[in-house]
């Protein structure tokens, strides 16, 4: 696979997002086909689609380009996680690392540490993002955040904790390069669900991990290679067309949660509202550190318990009651509708992912849903 060396780092994100890795050469066109193929000629090239296919270079490219390192595509955002920690595990040896991680995060990554934790290849330990200090995990090998935590909104301060030993690993998923540049802050990796922003149409799964370290990414295509956790074509040329329009999509959703927030905070029928942008909110200090804006994820906690969360979720109109997030729609649900989801996550807890539709019909839906249902 060819990482072509980025051009553009005098160009703002928003330019190079649509520009970097669209073809330039004259009678090219404007977009990279697909390359639909698992086999090439012989001579040149990555000669099998498990090595490398063109059609996941331009997403590569412009992935890397935003986050300032190598990016490498993955068949989701849980294939680069696995990969990502798989790769820092090498260098433990037969020695088992020991791995802090936020004591709520996305219920994927939380599974995966514990299977590991049961198989005895890690010792697993957790730490409060917004309440631990940074010498919490000094013992730790490996690092993993998420800030804003997911679905609890908490934020991490990513210089503080990257600045001990320990390898860092951050998942981006919801702040995106547009908010946060991890690796600017000291992270070793960064990880995205692709298949939310940047991708941005709820139609691709993918994945992407991203290194500023030469020998960490040899390491992430070699395990991506030998393990076949590579992403379909289609998946990638969406993924690459969603990422031309982040900072778009991006700008308008986090608008939009800025403002729904803010009226929530001011409804008497809600009891507790995360989002970094509110100077009230626990991690808003931090967040105005490290974000260039707060993001297009909130959650509330309505009076009236579980039951009342629920039937919000079921009487918006609007609103789609759906999991996942990132897209265009607005979505919301009650993480704990979800078995295996943590039970650190209060039960009437609601999760808003803010989309780009305009922000009174989507005020309009979420009040009428909150007071029909009071």
């Amino acid at each position: 696979m060819t990482h072509h060396a980025d051009p553009c780092e005098s160009w703002s994100l928003s330019t190079r997002a649509v520009t970097v890795g669209r073809p330039h050469r004259p009678g090219e066109p404007l977009n990279v086909a697909l390359t639909p193929a698992t086999s090439f000629i012989a001579g040149a090239g990555p000669g099998y689609s498990r090595v490398g296919n063109p059609t996941w270079e331009p997403f590569e490219d412009v992935v890397g380009s935003l986050e300032g390192g190598r990016a490498t595509a993955f068949a989701s955002g849980m294939a680069a996680i696995g990969a990502s920690f798989e790769v820092m595990f090498a260098a433990f040896g037969d020695r088992r690392p020991v791995v802090a991680a936020p004591h709520v995060h996305y219920s994927g990554s939380r599974l995966l540490l514990e299977d590991l934790r049961r198989a005895g290849r890690i010792t697993l330990r957790t730490y409060r993002p917004e309440v631990d200090g940074p010498a919490s995990v000094e013992d730790a090998d490996i690092v993993l955040i998420e800030t804003p935590a997911n679905p609890g909104m908490e934020i991490t301060d990513i210089a503080a904790f990257a600045a001990g030993r320990a390898r860092v690993i951050c998942d981006n998923t919801y702040a995106t390069p547009m908010s946060t540049r991890p690796l600017e802050y000291g992270a070793d990796i960064v990880v995205h669900s692709a298949s939310k922003y940047l991708a941005g149409h709820s139609d691709a799964l993918i994945g992407v991990a991203v290194t500023a370290d030469p020998e960490i990414s040899d390491r992430l295509l070699g395990y991506r290679t030998t393990r076949g956790s590579t992403p379909g074509v289609m998946e990638a040329w969406l993924a690459t067309r969603g990422t031309r329009t982040l900072p778009l999509r991006f700008g308008a959703a986090s608008d939009n949660a800025l403002r729904l927030a803010r009226r929530l905070s001011d409804s008497s029928l809600v009891a507790e509202v995360r989002y970094p942008g509110l100077p009230t909110d626990p991690g808003h200090n931090v967040a105005a550190r490290q974000m260039n804006s707060y993001g297009a994820m909130l959650t509330f906690r309505p009076h009236g318990g579980s039951r009342h969360a629920q039937a919000i979720c079921e009487a918006t109109r609007l609103w789609l009651h759906a999991t996942s997030l990132g897209g265009v729609e607005s979505t919301l649900e009650r993480r704990r509708r979800h078995t295996d989801e943590s039970a650190a996550v209060p039960p009437d807890l609601i999760r808003l992912s803010v989309g780009c539709e305009d922000v009174e019909d989507l005020w309009q839906d979420l009040s009428d849903a909150i007071t029909r249902t009071t």
